[in-house]
């Protein structure tokens, strides 16, 4: 794949992460309004209390495997086939999104403990995951499922 395909994957990814922001954070103010405040992680693996990085990690799932079949189908060039190679990608973007914010939740709870912010303030946050998550797996869709003239 060429620079110029790289860079115009890149800026195509850069504004898909910023809308799915967007997108995401009005929705989870609307799903998160009544509360206060909202923790980041709490201590447990089974918890009935809602937070941030609890609703972080099933939103990008979610968005990881949802934006991958919306990508491959929006795709204009020649691509690859959708069956097995999109579901496959789907399933991978969807299994490292949950290995990645899990981790990352785990780590933040085992170092920063449980830690309260505003809705504001956790609303941005999972809005900032919901943009990275949009971002990348936008990106490495098309990246995956072009087929380009080095592929062939």
């Amino acid at each position: 794949m060429n620079t110029e395909m790289k860079s115009k994957l890149m800026k195509g990814a850069v504004k898909t992460g910023v809308i799915n922001a967007i997108i995401n954070i009005v929705i989870q103010y609307f799903l998160l309004r009544r509360k206060a405040t909202i923790p980041i992680s709490v201590d447990s693996i089974t918890n009935t209390t809602e937070t941030v990085l609890g609703t972080a990690v099933m939103l990008a799932i979610t968005l990881s495997v949802i934006l991958t079949f919306i990508a491959y189908f929006g795709i204009k060039e020649k691509k690859m086939s959708f069956f097995p190679n999109t579901v496959l990608l789907a399933l991978k973007n969807g299994f490292v999104t949950f290995g990645i914010l899990t981790s990352l939740a785990v780590l933040w709870q085992k170092y920063m403990g449980t830690v309260a912010v505003s809705l504001v303030v956790g609303i941005i946050i999972i809005g900032v995951i919901a943009g990275l998550v949009s971002g990348f797996v936008n990106y490495l869709t098309l990246k995956e499922s072009i087929i380009s003239e080095e592929k062939k």
